[in-house]
């Protein structure tokens, strides 16, 4: 029998993986300072830009001598502008272990037809850093936003390494402890952790990806919207503000918002700790619980911010109609928004639980999940 519908709702019941809430103090009154209709060129949009690169380096706590960029097309320009920038001055090896790094691993191998090692892991787990060989250049996500699923440090990456390492951060940056001296090229998206819109990209570069950039041209043409370097040096105007192309001054106001909030709660640690609160509710919930279970195998990979869930009760005949089922419900109700798995992942649930999420939102989500999975089951067997 169905439990009674539960008293309690979330605040906030958006757990999007992206673009994700917004900060929990966000308004649009704290966007009244944007600079509408001003060019990112003049000294207003330009200081703007450059607060946005330092206040990151500032959260972060990004070595001074990297170099930190705001770029198009989101983490996945970011991302693209790398490798067809930088791969194939050495060797490669391309780790995947869900979508995003398997579609990074068919750029390199079908677009820029690289001979490249392939390491691949399946849902809920990550490749064996061991047998990486990073005198080789090593593109990798750092944390599995359609698996749920994450690198749980820098050990395994050596700080000899002749090549360089692509790291795409984007469901990690802000959530989780970078070791920057182990990632040679960082990206992500204002859109994931921090709250913020979506269209812009970060680019993070260490002196040695500068070096690369400097010292390599790639054998294939590069579209003017990848290219960072003019007659074999960085155009240094890219990493203090100088977009490659028209940024959104709205979006740009927006992400300062998120980034001054953030340094108002304490930085990387608090943003962190919010991180791990939510999915530690969520962890509490599922030991609690058996029939319902995380996607990662090994908790010590297992995300803070896209967590991953899937059903293991017998009785589910279908378990992606079982699922959607179960998302349907939650959204129908207004306590979950867009929980359904990414549509390349295992059937189940994906909840976000990123710093800008409350964890009194995920708590009183939880027991609405325990009520539609128990609905759903007694849907399935009156049908049958």
């Amino acid at each position: 029998m169905v439990t009674e519908t539960p008293a309690a709702r979330p605040a906030n019941p958006r757990f999007s993986s992206g673009p994700c809430a917004k900060i929990p103090t966000f308004s649009t009154d704290k966007l009244n300072d944007v600079a509408l209709g001003r060019s990112h060129r003049a000294a207003v949009g330009k200081a703007k830009l450059k607060a946005a690169i330092e206040t990151t380096r500032e959260v972060l706590g990004i070595p001074a001598d990297y170099r930190i960029g705001i770029v198009p097309a989101s983490d996945t320009g970011a991302v693209e502008m790398a490798m067809w920038s930088m791969l194939g001055a050495r060797g490669v090896e391309m780790l995947a272990w869900e979508s995003f790094g398997s579609g990074w691993v068919s750029d390199v191998v079908k677009q820029l037809k690289l001979d490249a090692t392939v390491r691949e892991a399946p849902y809920g787990e990550i490749v064996d850093f061991a047998e990486v060989d990073f005198d080789k250049d090593v593109v990798f996500t750092w944390n599995g936003t359609t698996s749920g699923v994450r690198v749980p440090n820098g050990d395994a990456i050596p700080a000899d390494r002749e090549g360089l390492t692509i790291c795409d951060a984007t469901s990690a940056a802000f959530a989780m402890d970078l070791p920057w001296d182990k990632l040679d090229v960082t990206t992500f998206s204002w859109q994931k952790v921090m709250g913020g819109e979506a269209a812009h990209g970060m680019l993070i570069l260490s002196p040695r990806a500068v070096e690369r950039l400097e010292s390599y041209t790639p054998a294939w043409p590069l579209p003017k919207i990848f290219r960072m370097t003019k007659g074999g040096k960085l155009i240094e105007g890219i990493f203090v503000g100088e977009t490659i192309n028209t940024p959104s001054m709205l979006a740009v106001e927006d992400y300062l918002v998120a980034l001054d909030w953030a340094k108002s709660i304490g930085g990387l640690p608090a943003l962190i700790a919010r991180a791990d609160a939510n999915a530690g509710a969520i962890a509490k919930f599922v030991a609690e619980h058996d029939w319902i279970e995380n996607l990662a195998v090994d908790p010590a990979t297992a995300s803070n911010t896209s967590v991953c869930l899937k059903f293991n009760d017998a009785r589910i005949a279908d378990g992606a109609a079982f699922a959607k089922a179960v998302a349907k419900r939650l959204e129908k109700e207004g306590v979950a928004l867009d929980v359904g798995a990414y549509r390349d992942a295992p059937a189940g649930l994906r909840i976000w639980c990123g710093a800008t999420v409350e964890t009194s939102d995920i708590e009183a989500m939880l027991p609405w999940l325990e009520w539609a999975f128990e609905a759903e089951i007694e849907a399935q067997t009156e049908a049958a």
